[in-house]
């Protein structure tokens, strides 16, 4: 039987499982590792300058194919706490990735030995396993158990901690013979799927919400498929951005609060009966008036994880399945109906839809200096193609973003759902980047959201990571200055200042683009709104000329109040600003403007 440390089994069975990446920092405690990285070879790694930005990194990394697994690795102590936002950000949008630890020698660990944290205990509440492995021969078992996990059911993340001295002992172990878990995903019976198909058949005016489970399961074209057959009207979530085309005839646009469109909201309101797949009902979908949510509509809930089901409200009935197993059983079914002739015509309802995309839209076209956030979006839809893979994660730039772009594809829009944690856009933009070093990717941050990690960006700098970022500045902190005026308040959200070094640009503040060329990137500031076409070209030039990350950074005027629910109700959606109604004021519309 061969003989190596257990840090060096632990790499080999990560090329095993797949794994080809990592994100890290090395350190004293975790040093034994590296060593085994280096000598096994097979994993290219990429230094962070922030073991957090590691961690979304390694989100981003996960989410941008299907069966990637991201993993990032930092020491003990600090290192670990620092991670924990992203096993948070990981879990509660059901992202897999893996954190490994470097902890104090097994024998000091109780006795407050420098760096020595119980890593494991704080992390478990947002991962679906943490460990320390006090064996050295459990290294290999805890592992393959680590895959196994974070494949099956519902995916999240896996943090394992591996004291220095298990890291250094050697063990019996052959890497030739070693097979992952078969991976347990639940699945749909045919009499399940009938069932439920039976309530899209006995309403009127149905749809599908589409959430995230369904790009995590890569069932989009199913979902599409079956939409088709049966006529079938979608609603993607915020996390299910992109399972079904923005132009295609059945999406009927994004509901909620904040990230939804005026026809999606209208469109849903008229529904009777609502499919949701792999979706888990986020407050800010469905709003926290549940009540006007579900009245005078029936509800059928197929998800992974069989806890989710009634968990927000008692559905009509509910199947726990992979998304992508009940959708081939529901296109199997529909299929034979259509050739039954048992399937109703739906024309009417969707053309009822399609009626309203063409006449509730908002307006994008706004020729004001400073500029107004509307025009950027804009011209990001006239700059940026259906290949384009947006990454943000919260804010006013987000939620006007999730309002006026458009997206194409399924992980074409990544976005940081449930935690969304300032600072994720920068590191997971990376990821993307990195696991797709081909493709257009496209962030967007807020000024404070830029601020929090821009570390990073020395990452792309010496990594070699091209990809554009945009950049809306404001000096405000945008969405919680709206968020307070429901309390007549605006205290401690105003981030401009004179800055000394930098006298014309005002008074807003951070000289973005002083910083980003210092950090060995390239940077743009636009003013005025003509000049962000060129702008967004120029990025895209410079990003592949030096493959490095390309800040374009707008100057936005000081307040734009962005269209949201200040009633926590979907049927109450305030437009502060001007709505379109005449074609020219939103030109990049998914449909012409109907008048």
């Amino acid at each position: 039987m061969p003989r190596m440390t257990a840090a060096r089994a632990a790499v080999e069975i990560l090329k095993r499982e797949g794994v080809t990446h990592a994100f890290g920092v090395p350190g004293a405690a975790i040093n034994p590792f590296y060593k085994a990285l280096q000598a096994g070879g097979g994993i290219e790694h990429t230094l962070a300058r922030h073991v957090e930005g590691a961690s979304h990194m390694a989100e981003g990394y996960t989410r941008t194919r299907p069966g990637n697994i991201g993993v990032c690795i930092g020491t003990s102590g600090p290192a670990g706490t620092d991670m924990i936002t992203g096993l948070y950000s990981a879990i509660g949008d059901s992202i897999p990735i893996l954190c490994i630890t470097g902890q104090a020698p097994t024998s000091v660990i109780h006795k407050e030995d420098f760096q020595a944290v119980d890593i494991a205990s704080i992390a478990k509440p947002v991962t679906k396993a943490a460990t320390t492995v006090l064996e050295a021969a459990q290294v290999p078992g805890v592992f393959q158990q680590a895959f196994h996990l974070m494949r099956s059911g519902r995916p999240g993340p896996v943090l394992i901690d591996l004291p220095i001295d298990v890291q250094l002992t050697e063990i019996d172990f052959d890497p030739e013979t070693y097979e992952p878990l078969p991976v347990y995903k639940p699945a749909a019976t045919r009499a399940q799927i009938e069932k439920a198909i039976g309530f899209l058949l006995e309403s009127e005016r149905p749809l599908i919400v589409a959430g995230g489970g369904i790009i995590n399961a890569d069932a989009s074209d199913l979902l599409v498929e079956f939409a088709e057959i049966t006529g079938t009207p979608v609603v993607p979530t915020l996390m299910g951005w992109g399972t079904i085309p923005d132009d295609h005839e059945l999406n009927a646009g994004m509901v909620g609060l904040q990230t939804s469109h005026r026809y999606g909201n209208a469109n849903f309101l008229e529904s009777d009966f609502v499919l949701g797949i792999g979706n888990r009902w986020a407050n800010r979908h469905t709003g926290y008036k549940l009540d006007v949510y579900t009245k005078g509509r029936k509800f059928v809930h197929v998800d992974i994880e069989p806890t989710q089901i009634g968990k927000i409200f008692a559905p009509d009935y509910g199947i726990a399945s992979d998304a992508k197993a009940a959708l081939e059983l529901f296109v199997e079914v529909a299929k034979e109906l259509k050739a039954a002739g048992r399937l109703p015509d739906r024309r009417e309802w969707v053309d009822a839809t399609n009626e309203r995309k063409a006449t509730l839209q908002r307006r994008t076209h706004f020729d004001n200096v400073p500029l107004k956030p509307q025009r950027v979006y804009e011209e990001m839809n006239r700059a940026f193609g259906p290949e384009t893979r947006y990454v943000t994660t919260i804010g006013l730039s987000q939620i006007a973003g999730a309002q006026m772009l458009h997206v194409y594809r399924p992980r074409h829009w990544i976005n940081c759902g449930q935690a969304g944690p300032l600072g994720w856009t920068i590191p997971a933009a990376l990821g993307v980047a990195k696991a797709d070093p081909e493709a257009s990717v496209v962030a967007l941050s807020g000024d404070y959201d830029f601020q929090f990690m821009l570390e990073e960006l020395a990452v792309g700098a010496q990594h070699r990571i091209p990809y554009v970022h945009v950049l809306v500045n404001n000096s405000y902190l945008g969405l919680i200055r709206q968020a307070q005026a429901g309390l007549d308040i605006n205290f401690q959200v105003n981030l401009e200042f004179e800055n000394i070094n930098s006298p014309e640009i005002g008074v807003y503040g951070v000289d973005h683009v002083k910083v980003v060329e210092g950090l060995g990137c390239k940077a743009i500031r636009v003013t005025e709104p003509d000049q962000l076409l060129p702008a967004f070209e120029e990025a895209k030039k410079l990003a592949a000329e030096y493959r490095v990350p390309v800040v374009v950074e707008a100057i936005l005027e000081r307040v734009t109040n962005i269209a949201m629910s200040k009633t926590a109700d979907i049927s109450d959606v305030t437009e502060f600003e001007e709505i379109a109604t005449e074609p020219g004021h939103a030109p990049t519309a998914i449909r012409p403007l109907k008048v």
